[in-house]
């Protein structure tokens, strides 16, 4: 399990390994997050600020190695999701404070190129490719609010939409056959919904009606997921919000009046 822990103003990317319960620091240069596991499990995606803005690394996750560079762009880049066969990398540019788009690129020989995802200018983020790598799950808001949908990768074919009443974070089941994502309870503050669609993705995609798992005060994440599903799709791996303590009372403070007064009549002056 990869995890970006927060120290005061550094943020770094550890590794926790479940069976033996330890913790290792994978990264100490720069401000590195949002890491992801490349499909072989070999090695972890991120983002760093080592050298500048947030662009693309990645490094063995043994700890072993150099961090080597993937991408170089004057926008923060974050890391979504990896085809099946470990050869291209959807994720996830900030084109301005609000919006982000969603770039492939393919490592391979020679030099790696970016190409945008769609050619939009809406808010497209949280991309997944399918566990077949013929397909990407992702969010748009170009119907004013955000919708999950999935399209042909790397095509041609026109998209799908999933969510009917708003999503966003899609995850796939390993198994092709179901695609979860949550949505926002209203007026709940962090409170989502974890919703669930069947769907096939052979010969073609198609979506059946979604339907709530369970809901719950669980964080979750712009523009990238912030959870995970089990290969076998019955138990998810998500951060719960809780309630902050009450903050410490501050030193009781008296303030006395009169004091001096009573303080006569305590301490005689010896006068008549």
């Amino acid at each position: 399990m990869r995890a970006t822990l927060f120290e005061k103003d550094r943020r770094s990317i550890w590794v926790y390994e479940i069976s033996r319960g330890t913790l290792s620091l994978l990264t100490t240069e720069g401000q590195s997050s949002w890491a992801i596991w490349t499909p072989d499990g070999k090695r972890l995606t991120f983002s760093s600020t080592a050298p500048g803005l947030d662009n693309l690394f990645w490094k063995p996750a043994d700890g072993t190695g150099a961090v080597e560079r993937l991408t170089t762009s004057e926008h923060g880049q974050y890391p979504s999701s990896w085809s099946p066969d470990g050869r291209t990398l959807a994720f996830i540019e900030r084109s301005t404070a609000t919006d982000y788009n969603t770039w492939t690129v393919s490592l391979g020989d020679g030099a790696a190129l970016a190409r945008p995802f769609l050619q939009t200018s809406h808010s497209v983020r949280h991309a997944e490719f399918s566990p077949d790598g013929r397909w990407l799950a992702y969010v748009s808001n170009e119907s004013g609010r955000d919708e999950v949908y999935v399209q042909p990768y790397p095509g041609p074919g026109g998209r799908q939409q999933v969510s009917t009443e708003g999503g966003i974070q899609p995850a796939w089941a390993r198994n092709g056959r179901e695609l979860f994502y949550t949505t926002d309870v209203p007026g709940t503050g962090r409170k989502i919904k974890m919703m669930v669609a069947d769907v096939k993705i052979a010969p073609t995609f198609t979506a059946g009606k979604p339907r709530m798992l369970f809901e719950g005060p669980y964080w979750s994440n712009i523009p990238l997921r912030g959870y995970d599903v089990a290969p076998d799709g019955r138990r998810f791996l998500m951060v719960e919000s809780k309630e902050q303590p009450p903050a410490p009372a501050l030193a009781e403070m008296v303030l006395v009046l009169n004091w001096f007064e009573e303080l006569k009549q305590k301490v005689p002056t010896g006068k008549k």
